[in-house]
């Protein structure tokens, strides 16, 4: 079966170049992506961007432990579901809503994606409901909390039961970050999330600051997947690199 995967850019931000990896300096601008993903059974929407508030408010919506290390760069119709827009697609008519995690930047526009089953990794969903984890990893339920219908995987997840759009766990950076595996014309495409955020972290194999990380052994495990697949073929897509994303081409243009 045909599978058709879409980048958007929602947003650009910078923080901290630490935050990438571990024993660098300055600051790094990044990009938000969100992908959009049609089958012939259903469309999938892996990440939203950041969240309204945030358009409005920049990084004082993050709240008072986060602003200091954010700057936003977030523009009125950079929102995902303008951006959904060059792909005449309707944000209403959206199957499945696929969170990476539940950070701010990829899970504030869930709420603009009203009518999806959001797919989540059961232990991130739990680790967002207990306070002491919910504070530690930063999340906010306003980004996320939006009563859809939803699935919460228990590792691997067969979107449409083909194995052409499948969740592969990748935790570490949070508690359950999950990537998604998508098997296209041209060869297997893998959309990393924050389990690699540069081509650099895959190349050095260096993981953020302990800052940004839940497990560290966990997201080493993932780095070390990921560094496979892409040796047997599959084109990974970074979470977060400025460089690579310039090479991507943007929706309405498919990736793959």
């Amino acid at each position: 079966m045909t599978v058709s995967i879409y980048a958007m850019t929602c947003g650009w931000l910078s923080m901290p170049m630490p935050f990438l990896i571990d024993g660098t300096e300055g600051v790094c601008r990044i990009p938000v992506p969100a992908y959009f993903i049609r089958h012939p059974r259903g469309t999938v929407l892996f990440d939203s961007g950041m969240s309204l508030r945030v358009q409005k408010d920049g990084a004082k919506a993050l709240g008072e432990e986060l602003e200091p290390f954010f700057e936003i760069f977030y523009e009125p119709n950079e929102e995902v579901s303008t951006r959904l827009e060059s792909l005449e697609v309707d944000p209403a008519d959206i199957n499945y809503l696929v969170s990476s995690h539940l950070h701010f930047d990829h899970c504030g526009g869930h709420e603009l994606i009203p009518n999806a089953c959001h797919i989540i990794q059961q232990r991130e969903w739990e680790a967002a409901h207990v306070p002491e984890l919910r504070a530690a990893n930063h999340y906010n339920p306003a980004d996320f909390d939006h009563g859809h219908g939803r699935i919460e995987a228990r590792g691997e997840h067969d979107i449409f039961g083909d194995g052409t759009v499948v969740c592969m766990p990748t935790y570490g950076h949070t508690p359950g970050h999950q990537s998604l595996v998508l098997q296209t014309e041209t060869g297997p495409v893998v959309l990393c999330g924050d389990a690699c955020y540069l081509r650099q972290s895959l190349e050095e194999m260096r993981l953020p600051a302990p800052i940004a990380v839940n497990d560290e052994l966990a997201m080493r495990d993932s780095l070390t997947r990921l560094k496979a697949l892409q040796s047997s073929g599959a084109r990974l897509m970074f979470g977060h690199d400025p460089e690579f994303w310039a090479e991507v081409p943007q929706a309405p243009l498919p990736v793959a």
